[in-house]
């Protein structure tokens, strides 16, 4: 277990160390390989290192290898803030795969998940690279991440480029100097704008020049059209705008139809993700309809703008009515090609202006069929009749883009929509494309319905969680037992009715059976209290004290801190665990261990609602601690408030976890199907979890 991530990582690393030391004497500067734990319980052997070591200060550029797949090309997927470390990568790297669109998202909070990159960019101040491996995600902190299906060829890929990347690091003269980050947290350095060909060659740019060329096709692109639309006057105006709506319809059809199977599928199959274990399955039950969809889309789009055209043909000449439907055929056309230049001129403009990296995509699928249009289509002469499009400027205008934007999943809806919007070289005759759409989805909807193709299997599970929970949560002050149940869920989405049949324990299944595992809730799973006496004690719930209270107490500097509450917590032997603080009532807090401060008092942000701590230490971790709560003020007018209505939510919620297993948990466990699989992270609950709680009315 652990083959993808992060065994490989650490096998590449060795294998590293021990090449290098066959060019040390040619150094100019020194590598230190850095092999930490803690990494999945919240970056803590990564933090270790930058605030606690000695070597820490002597840094330069930290290179953090990462897997959240197993095997693939092992990318490169967050870079800067200083350019040095990507542009000396994308020169030496002799198979440089990486893409800024992955660092963007990442940015945009759009992936939560934190890499030890996080600590060293953002605590350290550093500058350097994140690499990660993404095949396979199915598997990823499962017990299917073995090294069966680690291919060699992935571990040779990172190592290369490694190697060559290094090798001209260590002797490099221009390391960045010092911290590369500002106080305010913004880059002292321009940031680079980076992808790669097919995985052979990487183009980078700086965002300088990202700006200065974005800003000069935009401006470039205005005055054509400009020119366009003053030239054909009225007519071109509307016809750009009904194009434009045969856009939006290809879009919106494209996202409903995708949607509506999306709906419809749980309905039907025992699984609403059966292309889990056979991902090809997606691409006929979702990306066949969304491409109907589009289809549809654009020919309602086309519809409405040939009977504008065939109004305005009427008007303008006197033609027979077959060489006048040829021509409004022909228009048509193309007016739906130029339509993709405005899409693509708009999602530019917006781009630049945010200083996204990815926009590099709206440039590419901008340009070159633009340039493809003008020099081979275009006209300057105002009446003309319109003629097919040139074989050429297709060719010619999708080559660049398409090879840019292949192999790119991230990418994979922009190409698709790109080429219906311009490939089309008849917008009218969709009749085969709609039909081989059509027999695509139904046999792939054949296939789940059938069992012939399972969502699951051995080597591909799904992803569960079985814990044993005693719950003692709204029990204060210990006057009734806890309540004590074994708790099945998933991530994966989907009904559990399968599972639990052959389990056959007792379980209930629903979406009332809550559980807040602090504060990630179980909003659906499946519960039994049968059997679930033995393995635990009274003495394994963790106890919430509240030690004293206090109101006007002067700080040291003469401030009053308002009402203020003293609290223990006795995580009962527990060095895993969450603790989440009501931040509507709690402005501020202090967190100690006897007389250590382990959180000082000072501004602190919540995530939807909750200060959350969480805490992972080795065997021999405290489990004793102090915590200070200063309230805000609207809660302590609340507090003389006669009249307040009991809250619902309590002021503190504690889970602690112990990696043991009960006798009906290892019950289950036995009876788990092949195609299930624990599943581990760091905000998940081991395999017993206690909860407590404090009320805000104690």
């Amino acid at each position: 277990e652990g083959a993808g991530d992060c065994s490989s990582c650490v096998a590449v690393m060795l294998e590293l160390a021990r090449a290098m030391s066959q060019w040390a004497h040619g150094f100019k500067n020194a590598v230190i390989f850095l092999f930490n734990t803690g990494e999945e319980e919240g970056l803590n052997g990564a933090h270790s290192f930058v605030t606690q070591h000695p070597w820490s200060t002597t840094i330069r550029v930290a290179i953090d290898l990462e897997a959240m797949g197993i095997g693939g090309k092992s990318g490169l997927f967050q870079a800067g803030p200083h350019p040095w470390a990507v542009e000396n990568f994308a020169a030496a790297a002799k198979y440089p795969s990486g893409q800024v669109t992955a660092q963007d998202l990442f940015a945009s909070g759009a992936i939560t998940s934190a890499t030890d990159f996080q600590v060293y960019k953002e605590v350290a101040g550093l500058s350097g690279l994140d690499f990660a491996y993404t095949d396979k995600s199915a598997v990823y902190h499962t017990k299917n991440d073995k090294l069966d299906l680690l291919k060699p060829g992935s571990l040779q890929h990172l190592g290369e480029n490694m190697l060559a990347f290094l090798l001209q690091a260590a002797s490099s003269t221009s390391l960045p100097k010092g911290n590369a980050m500002e106080k305010e947290g913004k880059t002292v350095h321009e940031t680079a704008v980076y992808f790669d060909i097919l995985g052979t060659y990487m183009v980078l740019y700086r965002q300088g020049f990202a700006n200065m060329l974005h800003n000069s096709v935009i401006v470039q692109s205005l005055l054509i059209w400009t020119a366009s639309l003053v030239m054909g006057g009225y007519p071109a105006a509307v016809s750009l705008a009904l194009t434009c709506l045969s856009a939006i319809l290809m879009l919106v059809f494209s996202v409903s139809f995708a949607v509506v199977i999306a709906f419809i599928l749980p309905q039907i199959s025992s699984s609403p993700v059966p292309y889990v274990a056979n991902p090809w399955l997606a691409v006929g039950l979702f990306a066949a309809p969304a491409f109907l969809g589009a289809l549809t889309g654009q020919h309602l789009g086309y519809i409405i703008l040939k009977a504008y055209l065939a109004n305005m043909f009427s008007k303008r000449m006197q033609l027979s009515p077959i060489v006048q439907a040829d021509l409004i055929k022909l228009e048509a056309e193309r007016w739906l090609f130029k339509a993709g230049f405005l899409q693509w001129l708009i999602l530019l403009a917006l781009g630049n202006f945010y200083k996204i990296g990815s926009t590099f995509i709206a440039l590419f699928w901008l340009v070159p069929p633009a340039f493809a249009y003008g020099f081979l289509e275009a006209t300057l002469t105002p009446v003309r009749f319109p003629r097919p499009l040139k074989l050429a400027t297709l060719l010619l205008g999708l080559a660049v883009p398409v090879l840019v934007s292949a192999g790119n999943f991230i990418r994979l809806a922009n190409v698709i929509v790109a080429i219906v919007v311009r490939f089309d070289r008849n917008p009218g005759a969709k009749r085969p494309i709609a039909i081989a759409s059509c027999v695509l989805f139904v046999l792939s909807l054949i296939l789940v319905l059938s069992g012939t193709v399972p969502p699951f299997s051995e080597d591909t599970a799904r992803a569960v969680n079985v814990v044993h929970v005693v719950d003692a949560s709204g029990k204060f002050g210990g006057k009734q037992e806890p309540s004590s149940f074994i708790a099945l869920y998933s991530t994966t989405p989907g009904k559990l009715t399968k599972e639990v049949e052959q389990i056959k324990e007792g379980f209930v299944c629903g979406r009332d059976n809550v559980v807040d595992f602090v504060t990630l809730s179980m909003e659906y799973g499946c519960l039994t209290y049968d059997g679930t006496e033995g393995g635990w004690s009274q003495s394994d719930v963790p106890t919430i004290h509240v030690e004293s209270e206090g109101f006007g107490i002067m700080d040291t500097k003469g401030n009053d801190n308002g009402r203020i509450t003293k609290v223990s917590i006795d995580m009962k032997g527990s060095v895993r665990w969450s603790l989440a603080i009501d931040a509507e009532e709690i402005e501020d807090f202090t967190f100690k261990e006897g007389s250590e401060e382990l959180v000082p008092r000072d501004e602190k942000s919540g995530m939807d609602g909750w200060h959350i701590i969480q805490f992972s230490g080795g065997k021999n971790a405290v489990s004793k601690f102090d915590l200070d709560l200063y309230w805000a003020k609207n809660s302590t007018e609340s507090y003389h408030n006669a009249n307040r209505k009991e809250k619902q939510r309590p002021l503190l919620k504690l889970r602690t976890d112990f990696d043991r297993l009960t006798p009906k948990t290892e019950r289950v466990l036995s009876k788990l199907p092949a195609w299930c699989s624990l599943f581990g992270k760091s905000t998940s609950p081991q395999t017993l979890s206690f909860l407590n709680s404090l009320p805000v009315n104690f």
